[in-house]
């Protein structure tokens, strides 16, 4: 089930030129922060963004500023912002997974993160719970599910271990998804299960200001090994016995990986919903823009992450009067990409 990762001319053609194609999606980041802050039922205008902010700096208020400060900063903005995160977030994780288990075919949900947010959500649901329990039970129930996995993983002796965690997670993850459609099943069906189906779908909708101060230092906690670990990550690729030769404990490394794509993924599920694809498509054209190495995969996945879940974010705002779903967008966008990675980069995952 596992695959050898990429070597070291893997994609060798793209990995020149890093520093400009950061540079380049960076200025596309701009752009589309742009078109999100100016796009939706209320008509904001480029012109009245820039009256707004100068408004900040003068002493002559624009009349209609304070209808702009209530669209910018309680609805738009932390919608924008959330959406950058958690698409940074969720394709960082997918990179760092698709490395750890070696395997290109890996997402952040592997390890049942996203099916035990799904369950502990429901259980909030169900039980009719605020926002921010529902929130709460999400994270800790993303959390719960890898830890479960983790410890059926390790605990199964005389098998690889990468392959022992990656049917520990399918398995875990099958289980808290039969959870959640039990209670989906035992739910009303007027006001319960609407909720959990909406969540299930995941949305940016909901996101407040308040929900961001939860959600920011969760994800910078689990970046903060991701980069300090970089240069280590490459080193995942080779065969056990030959990353301990060269100094490096695989076991400790790939938990410590582990756990830190699981919180800033878990962080991302409970503040979004479940939103897939994400890490599992992202970090591919990523390696097809820097190359395999890590330590400019992770940027750039980030950056790439942070520009399709915002774009993504903004059509389904956008594209008719009743919002749709992200996660509907990202499946019926990102399926066809896909398959158009798999097939220009063909050669590379042999």
């Amino acid at each position: 089930m596992t695959r050898s990762a990429p070597n070291s001319t893997t994609y060798a053609s793209a990995g020149r030129g890093g520093l400009g194609s950061c540079t380049l999606w960076m200025l596309i980041l701009a752009g589309l922060v742009l078109i999100a802050l100016t796009s939706g039922p209320v008509d904001i205008q480029l012109i009245d963004l820039y009256r707004y902010i100068i408004s900040l700096f003068t002493d002559n208020p624009n009349p209609q500023s304070s209808m702009v400060e209530t669209v910018l900063l309680q609805i738009r903005g932390p919608r924008i912002i959330a959406a950058i995160v958690i698409g940074a977030a969720l394709a960082a994780s997918g990179a760092a997974y698709q490395g750890i288990f070696r395997n290109p075919l890996v997402s952040p949900d592997i390890l049942g993160v996203s099916a035990g947010a799904a369950l502990g959500a429901t259980i909030a649901l169900f039980f009719s719970l605020n926002v921010a329990a529902i929130q709460a039970f999400a994270f800790i129930g993303g959390l719960a599910a890898v830890a479960v996995v983790y410890f059926v993983g390790t605990a199964v002796r005389g098998h690889d271990p990468i392959l022992a965690l990656i049917l520990s997670g399918v398995i875990i993850g099958t289980l808290f998804s039969a959870c959640v459609a039990l209670f989906k099943y035992l739910a009303d069906p007027y006001n319960q299960l609407p909720a959990i189906t909406f969540w299930l779908l995941g949305s940016l909708a909901m996101v407040a200001p308040a929900d961001l101060k939860y959600v920011l230092p969760a994800v910078l906690l689990g970046l903060l090994p991701m980069v300090l670990l970089r240069w280590r990550m490459n080193l995942l690729s080779l065969p056990d016995d030959e990353a301990r030769a060269l100094g490096v404990h695989t076991a400790r490394l790939r938990l410590a990986m582990v756990c830190a794509a699981t919180l800033m993924t878990a962080a991302g599920v409970a503040a979004s919903g479940i939103i897939g694809w994400i890490g599992l498509l992202v970090p591919h054209a990523a390696r097809m823009l820097v190359g395999p190495q890590f330590a400019r995969l992770l940027p750039m996945s980030m950056l790439l992450g942070a520009c399709y879940l915002l774009g993504i974010d903004t059509l389904a705002r956008s594209l008719v009067e009743i919002e749709i779903p992200p996660g509907v967008l990202t499946a019926l966008l990102g399926a066809p990409f896909f398959i158009w990675l798999l097939v220009a980069s063909r050669r590379s995952w042999a």
